[in-house]
């Protein structure tokens, strides 16, 4: 019997959640349904203590298109009462997330994959917020996120005119982690996603916090709240695994404790 849900879900390595969009036959289009089981799945990789790092990507031609303007017109709005957009734009996993973007990632599908951590993409991959176009306006984060990770001039140049930027160009210009060829953009998320598990998830956890709120902070007070913000580390089990498996020239065991 085939599963008819829009979200799929799945484990393909240890520690590694995949998230798969299936509405192939709407671009991939978010609307609440969408929303709510990508939102489930991201509270599922947060409170998950065997799950160490998660990989979004959409199943067939293309990432993601953004809103379903069809069901925008049925009064739906893609979004979750506390994830935000396609159920996590405002409030990512506070674990670390891939995106894995083949296709298209246009309008709010190029917003999915600005609220992830690390973007792998092929190297064909249409990239774009073109909702000035369609008498609408980015406000699914990529206003928000793309100044602080593009300069400033190309952020413009997105977000004024709607053009799309090619993906080498934008692995250049730093806001795409890997380019791959088409077709092989999961696999490459997948080898990442392992790398990341197998590091000490408190650790982890704890960079990804940092680098996500440090920019906010006041310059008086960087270093007072990194240390607020890591001390449990240091003060873990893990920590001492971590030293002792490099005396003893092993492979850490962490246990996330």
């Amino acid at each position: 019997m085939t599963d008819a849900r829009p979200v799929h879900i799945s484990t393909p390595a240890e520690g590694v959640l995949l998230v798969a969009i299936d509405r192939p036959h709407a671009r991939n289009a978010i609307n609440d349904e969408v929303a709510r089981l990508v939102a489930e799945a991201m509270d599922r990789l947060d409170t998950d203590d065997t799950l160490r790092a998660g990989i979004l990507t959409g199943n067939g031609p293309g990432f993601s298109a953004g809103l379903d303007l069809k069901a925008f017109l049925d009064g739906e709005t893609g979004e979750h009462p506390e994830r935000g957009f396609a159920g996590l734009v405002r409030r990512p996993p506070r674990k670390p997330l891939i995106a894995a973007v083949e296709g298209f990632a246009l309008a709010g599908g190029l917003e999915i994959a600005l609220a992830c951590d690390l973007i792998v993409a092929a190297r064909d991959t249409r990239l774009g917020i073109p909702e000035v176009r369609r008498g609408l306006v980015a406000d699914g984060g990529a206003l928000l996120r793309l100044p602080q990770r593009l300069p400033r001039n190309i952020a413009a140049q997105l977000a004024l005119t709607g053009d799309e930027i090619p993906v080498p160009r934008l692995h250049e210009l730093g806001l795409i982690n890997l380019v791959t060829e088409p077709g092989e953009s999961l696999a490459a998320a997948e080898d990442l996603a392992t790398a990341i598990a197998a590091n000490a998830p408190l650790g982890v956890v704890a960079s990804k916090y940092v680098l996500d709120h440090a920019g906010s902070w006041p310059a008086g007070e960087i270093w007072q709240r990194q240390a607020r913000a890591v001390e449990h580390v240091w003060a873990s089990r893990d920590a001492t695994e971590g030293a002792r498996a490099f005396a003893e020239r092993r492979p850490p065991r962490f246990t996330g404790r």
